[in-house]
């Protein structure tokens, strides 16, 4: 896709991007795709059938992913945010998918989720919106009147000397062969999607879920659709070929003067679907005043989901106005969006950041991100449904146990409550 000025490929990126989002919003709105009801689905009933939506979308983001890498006909190495990172930094990806999986847990639904349920009218979600939005943004850029984060103040110190230097990449096709990772990454994607497929599709339940199948499918292929598109936009000036990225890099040299030009750099790179930083985009972009310069991916993104989302609701009549049962129902909210604010900063992505985006890349973060993710969110549900059950018997200490024990985490001799 070959464009003759910076200003008409940025503009077709953004539009495609608002496409792509759409189609997103309304199928994941239609088919009820939601990550942490597919945990839930699967810890409280033992169904699989949202789960294995999930695991479709994952199959065909690794697959395409890795096929079009190989093609070279995108590029996954310079992506932003940096899943392939030489440095490894997994107790962040892991306390933060842990934070992440709590907060969505309390939040009613993950960012993607957040985002169908304003799309539906649902209020309670704008407000989970709005505290992900100012967390995240502070976690990135300065506080007010300082040089400091919030991340720099709160972990930066004790929690990236962690972190793990490697002499390469940290995907799986790079730590396995560093000298001849392109065909190992495709190898190693072409076997972890049919693997996938095969545990995907054994289930007779799931292929006769229209449903079911539809969402994984279209989610998989509009994560593939992004990274498609953030690789090849070109611009001919000069009678050379620029990515948006490099012609950034070269503006002063290109362009006349600085209008049209973005805020940042790495907002140009390739990239695909992931929401609680471009959620903290959308703070930025409102309290500049809607600066043009602000528009990126992730921020057309947030919109075009809750565009997508609202359409669906206004055609098949679904969109409800809802509020808060009462002020439990909005503090575990509010401890939620926190949560998911500090967690999905932290773990570089949510479920579908990290958990079909960055895991498509084959990162060993983005791995680690997921299972925690999962973990902490099944270890919540576990918690609250004994919580439910046994009332004021049921301690913090005693579902705690109890759930680790359920998820085999503890010997069963440990047990402090009855299996319900």
């Amino acid at each position: 896709m070959t464009f003759e000025s910076f200003p008409e490929g940025l503009s077709f990126f953004l539009w495609a991007t608002l496409f792509l989002s759409v189609v997103l919003g309304v199928v994941v709105n239609k088919t009820n795709f939601c990550t942490m009801g597919a945990i839930s689905d699967m810890v409280n009933m033992s169904d699989y059938g949202r789960f294995r939506a999930w695991l479709l979308a994952i199959a065909i983001a690794i697959l395409g992913a890795s096929i079009l890498e190989y093609l070279g006909m995108i590029d996954i190495t310079s992506s932003f945010p940096p899943y392939r990172a030489g440095q490894l930094i997994i107790v962040e990806n892991l306390l933060g998918g842990f934070l992440f999986g709590i907060g969505m847990t309390f939040a009613s639904g993950c960012g993607n989720k957040t985002l169908i349920r304003i799309g539906g009218g649902n209020l309670k979600s704008i407000f989970v919106f709005a505290v992900i939005a100012i967390i995240a943004y502070y976690m990135v850029y300065p506080l007010p009147g300082t040089d400091k984060t919030l991340f720099s103040i709160l972990f930066i110190d004790w929690i990236r000397p962690m972190s793990i230097s490697l002499d390469g990449h940290q995907d799986i096709g790079a730590l396995i062969s560093p000298d001849d990772s392109t065909i190992t990454r495709l190898v190693a994607g072409l076997v972890a999607g049919i693997v996938l497929l095969f545990f995907i599709f054994k289930s007779v339940d799931f292929r006769s879920s229209k449903d079911n199948v539809l969402s994984g499918f279209v989610v998989g292929l509009v994560i593939l659709g992004a990274w498609y598109l953030s690789s090849n936009i070109v611009i001919n000036a000069d009678e050379s070929l620029y990515s948006l990225g490099d012609y950034y890099e070269e503006w002063d040299m290109l362009a006349d003067d600085d209008e049209g030009k973005p805020a940042e750099r790495r907002t140009l790179s390739s990239q695909s679907f992931t929401f609680i930083n471009p959620i903290g985009q959308t703070y930025g972009y409102i309290t500049s005043g809607l600066d043009k310069a602000l528009l990126t991916f992730g921020l057309i993104s947030v919109f075009g989901v809750i565009l997508g989302s609202f359409l669906w609701s206004l055609v098949s009549k679904s969109f409800r106005i809802e509020w808060f049962f009462d002020m439990k129902d909005f503090a575990t909210h509010l401890v939620g969006a926190i949560l998911m604010g500090f967690g999905g900063v932290l773990a570089l992505g949510c479920t579908v950041g990290q958990g079909i985006t960055g895991v498509s890349t084959l990162a060993v973060g983005s791995i680690a991100a997921l299972l925690a993710i999962i973990f902490g969110s099944a270890l919540t549900m576990k918690m609250q449904y004994y919580k439910l059950i046994y009332e004021d018997e049921a301690s913090f200490s005693k579902t705690l146990i109890t759930s680790l024990v359920d998820m085999k985490m503890l010997p069963s001799f440990m047990r402090k409550l009855d299996a319900v």
